[in-house]
């Protein structure tokens, strides 16, 4: 499972120090995740239900489209990973590309919600396009480059897990406070709108809300860490054709430890984004949530992130990453699934009865304790493969591994959406559906292919993960050899 450490390269190589964070550094860096996490739950809980139930457009074609903006990021991220690590400038490499990135999200959040009306339904689709991959793009250009700050920040094994703990946290924290505010403010049921998910109104309020909310945490985190940028490495540039130039990406790229990660990452964050995708219909037509109950469920969600938060760095140390890792991903799968198939048994809590709410949240707080504890380590684990191409390739190339690491997250908002509106149409599901009108049979259905679905892809994850190729010894050994290296800093920044 262990792969051999490659002899250390003749090119002058740089390792940032083995040190503990501060909690000023490591809360300033992780607010900045609120951004992403306000994104993602937009995109993944309401955007397919906003453009099907809401606008009107088929939930496949929605999907679809969605996911077709995909092939977008699949040039954009790796190209900010890449030029973030070759930036050089009195703010380092990653902070001038965390400050611009906010007003391009602002505004591109906003009309992500406010779409043309009365327009034709390709100019909708069209809208959605655009807008959906100028949306991803501005927030690749502040994520990829910020989480490439982790393996910057420090070398040491443990303390990557804390700073990606934080950054979860946070992320998750955002992201559920947007939830809140949908499900209680914005979104909530009015006399007008007994569902207050179909208030199209409701969802520009909610668009500026979260527009000022990622625009403030960027700020705050760029300015929060930007005293750091004195500690950060600063490698030399050489100069190089644009031929050289793709010529080192791929050679980067072509790591096993990446790849086992991008992979056991597709599986993790594609059955996340089905979750969310579905998780408005699930909560509303087969749990009957209404009004207050949401705002119980966040209470339940965030419980569980902060499990995470404390529980995952300890046992990635006691248990190594890679492993506890893939105990999460399977314990996760079959806790989240676990209340459908014993409804389908018929021994599940009904409707409307006391037990199920508790029964319910406890398996959700269980299921998101352990679903965040892999993707916290799965992130530490790709922070910890900087050092592993540096031995090899002589280069530190933290944002184009980062930039892969982001473009499979936003998978959950890709190929998790147009999942989710496959099953939707598999399973027959109507447009603009009643909650309380939707046939048992039609819900059976739409639990069942889920359920499976979900199961599988976990299991997928949780093989990847037991392919990761190196741990915590590994790591150090790679670590010393490097430290013999000599030091980069010592020599002229080319341009």
């Amino acid at each position: 499972m262990n792969a051999p450490v490659a002899a250390a390269p003749a090119s002058p190589v740089l390792v940032p120090p083995a040190r503990r964070l501060s909690v000023r550094t490591m809360a300033t860096y992780g607010f900045g995740s609120v951004a992403y996490g306000v994104k993602d739950a937009g995109f993944g809980t309401f955007l397919l239900l906003f453009y099907n139930q809401v606008v009107g457009l088929p939930s496949a074609t929605v999907g679809l489209v969605i996911m077709a903006a995909l092939l977008i990021d699949a040039v954009i991220d790796p190209a900010v990973g890449f030029f973030s690590d070759r930036t050089r400038s009195t703010w380092g490499r990653r902070h001038p590309w965390m400050y611009a990135s906010a007003l391009p999200i602002m505004i591109g959040w906003v009309l992500l919600w406010n779409p043309p009306h009365g327009a034709s339904e390709t100019t909708v689709l069209a809208w959605l396009f655009v807008v959906a991959v100028l949306v991803r793009s501005a927030v690749s250009a502040y994520e990829v480059p910020s989480v490439a700050l982790t393996p910057e920040l420090t070398s040491d094994y443990d303390e990557r897990t804390r700073i990606m703990a934080y950054r979860y946290l946070f992320g998750w924290a955002g992201g559920l406070t947007m939830l809140v505010s949908a499900y209680t403010l914005f979104l909530a049921p009015t006399a007008a709108f007994p569902n207050g998910l179909l208030n199209r109104a409701g969802y520009g309020r909610f668009a500026i809300a979260g527009a000022v909310l990622m625009g403030l945490a960027i700020i705050i985190s760029a300015a929060g860490t930007h005293r750091e940028i004195r500690n950060l490495p600063r490698p030399p540039i050489i100069p190089q054709t644009l031929r050289e130039n793709f010529r080192e990406l791929g050679q980067t790229v072509r790591n096993r430890a990446f790849a086992v990660l991008m992979l056991a990452s597709l599986c993790a964050y594609t059955n996340q984004g089905i979750g969310y995708a579905l998780s408005n219909y699930l909560y509303s037509y087969v749990w009957g949530f209404k009004g207050a109950v949401f705002a119980y469920l966040t209470v339940s969600l965030f419980a569980g992130v902060v499990v995470a938060f404390v529980v995952a760095p300890r046992l990635g140390k006691r248990g190594g990453k890679p492993r506890i890792a893939m105990a999460a991903v399977l314990l996760g799968g079959t806790i989240q699934t676990l209340p459908y198939w014993l409804r389908l048994a018929g021994a599940f809590p009904e409707v409307g009865s006391r037990a199920l709410l508790p029964v319910l949240f406890g398996c959700f707080i269980l299921s998101t304790a352990c679903n965040v504890s892999a993707f916290i380590l799965g992130a530490s684990m790709m922070a910890d493969v900087v050092e592993d191409s540096e031995i090899r390739t002589g280069r530190r190339s933290e944002g184009v591994f980062f930039a892969g690491s982001f473009f499979v997250q936003k998978c959950t908002s890709g190929v998790g959406i147009f999942a989710a509106g496959s099953i939707l149409a598999i399973a027959g599901f109507p447009d603009k559906a009643t909650p309380g009108q939707v046939p048992v049979a039609t819900i059976d259905r739409l639990t069942l292919i889920y359920a499976v679905i979900y199961v599988a892809v976990a299991c997928l994850s949780a093989f990847c993960f037991t392919r990761f190729p190196f741990g915590r010894a590994e790591h150090d050994a790679r670590l010393s050899r490097l430290a013999q290296v000599p030091d980069a800093e010592s020599l002229a920044v080319r341009p």
